[in-house]
């Protein structure tokens, strides 16, 4: 609680004059709210703090505790029936569309990210549009989680060159994104030049390992993330096979019956000693590639807020990449058992897991994707604590912002959601949002519910 009324516009009159027994007037905003009958998810210890009140004005948290004083001194006052307080969740691994996209089916998507109770996204594929969406969210302009947005791809068609990377690099520094994104293609000696280049103006990269750079060399060079466990699955593979470099195929799976899971400590000692994070998207794996029919997953009720040419896009890159001669059912059960310790192992022994499911890539619809990643989480080994800690804290402390969100606190930014269920007994009850607190005002389960409505109407 050391961070109590640091943020609050509202004046306290604590008997500035010695002996002053006249009463202290409290004066809130209109926008002050109080919840009461709330259970409190307190992510920090892994635990629930029971039949709690959270005090919120002006965008944060004024004060959480089990009977505070002057309660009716708030503008509204929301009984939240015994539900639970979650911090905002964090997806680190989203995508924002892009123009020729229509403006309505941006503003769609950021809000599919907020009904699932993500305050944050991290735009894994940026564009100068992004740049504007963030300037209209400081200006209260748009409804839409904190945007924290890549650069345009590096790869290798935009940094065949040392120089060219390097002026990418100091391009996209000075316009503005938050970091630069890393896709497969990139040779060495560019990706030496950008690495170099993004430490002197001091603007972190993350996301792919080319297959020229290696996750050994990418985990020296300074990674802020490692997306997808691109690249371990490589580094399990002995030398002494023989196999080129780039035969891997789809995130290595082609060198599945040739890796060495007796190499994974190395690996994950090497990521702690650099202190990478790795984001698993481990739902696009268990979605995409998975001998799961197209149809199953199409028939899923989230379905409904894509446009029907998406689906059928979907639909057709499964059905070609099940129909691959590469593609092999058991030889996925090995991929998936390999890239499961990797990261039940990444999360207990490395740097940390963070929470990313890869929207709306594949089957996975942006926001309700990320229970698929929780699902796919647990199945790793990850306590439910740990999952949420994932999404909550780790992410606040990644980004520096460990004083403004991540845990529910006096004084941080007033980001929570209200859901049915314990989520640190169940993690499913996280789909059972009563509500949305998003600074300074509240998103009712009736105001979400209607919204989404309209979203399914328009993709049809």
């Amino acid at each position: 609680m050391k961070n109590t009324f640091r943020f609050a516009i509202l004046t306290l009159l604590i008997g500035a004059v010695a002996g002053c027994q006249q009463p202290v007037e409290i004066v809130r905003s209109p926008e002050s709210k109080l919840f009461t009958n709330v259970h409190v998810i307190d992510v920090v210890n892994g635990r629930v703090l029971e039949d709690q009140m959270i005090a919120v004005d002006s965008g944060r948290i004024l004060a959480i505790g089990t009977d505070l004083p002057d309660a009716g001194s708030y503008a509204e006052t929301i009984d939240a029936g015994g539900a639970y307080a979650v911090p905002g969740l964090t997806e680190m691994h989203a995508h924002i569309p892009s123009p020729p996209v229509s403006q309505q089916r941006i503003e769609e998507t950021l809000f599919l990210y907020l009904s699932n109770g993500i305050t944050t996204i991290r735009g894994m594929l940026g564009h100068p549009s992004h740049l504007q969406l963030k300037e209209r969210l400081a200006d209260g302009d748009l409804l839409s989680p904190r945007i924290i947005t890549s650069s345009p791809s590096f790869n290798g068609n935009t940094a065949p060159t040392p120089e060219e990377a390097e002026s990418k690099v100091r391009q996209y520094a000075s316009e503005g994104y938050d970091f630069l994104k890393i896709h497969p293609g990139v040779p060495l000696e560019a990706f030496d030049a950008l690495a170099a280049t993004a430490h002197e103006v001091e603007i972190p990269f993350a996301g792919h390992v080319p297959v020229a750079v290696g996750i050994r060399h990418a985990l020296e060079s300074g990674y802020a993330t490692v997306d997808h466990v691109d690249g371990y699955l490589e580094g399990l593979v002995p030398e002494a096979a023989g196999v080129a470099a780039d035969a891997n195929g789809f995130f290595g799976f082609n060198f599945t019956p040739l890796a060495d899971t007796t190499r994974i400590a190395e690996l994950v000692e090497l990521t702690r000693e650099n202190r990478v994070w790795v984001v698993p998207t481990q739902s696009l794996f268990e979605r995409w590639f998975a001998p799961i029919p197209a149809d199953s997953l199409l028939a899923q009720p989230e379905m409904q807020y894509m446009p029907k040419g998406t689906l059928d896009n979907w639909r057709q890159v499964k059905n070609q990449s099940m129909a691959d001669p590469a593609w092999d059912p058991a030889q996925w059960e090995t991929f998936d058992r390999i890239r499961l310790e990797l990261i039940r192992r990444l999360a207990h022994e490395g740097q940390g897991v963070l929470l990313g499911s890869d929207a709306p890539q594949l089957f996975n619809v942006p926001g309700f994707s990320i229970h698929h990643e929780i699902a796919g989480m647990k199945r790793a080994g990850l306590t439910p604590a740990e999952i949420l800690r994932a999404g909550t804290l780790d992410p606040a402390r990644f980004f520096g912002l460990e004083e403004e969100i991540g845990s529910l606190e006096a004084g941080k930014a007033a980001e929570f959601f209200l859901v049915g269920g314990n989520p640190l007994e169940d993690l499913e009850n996280l789909r059972n949002i009563q509500g949305l607190m998003l600074q300074r005002i509240w998103h009712p389960k009736a105001e979400i519910d209607s919204r989404l409505q309209a979203i399914a109407q328009n993709a049809q």
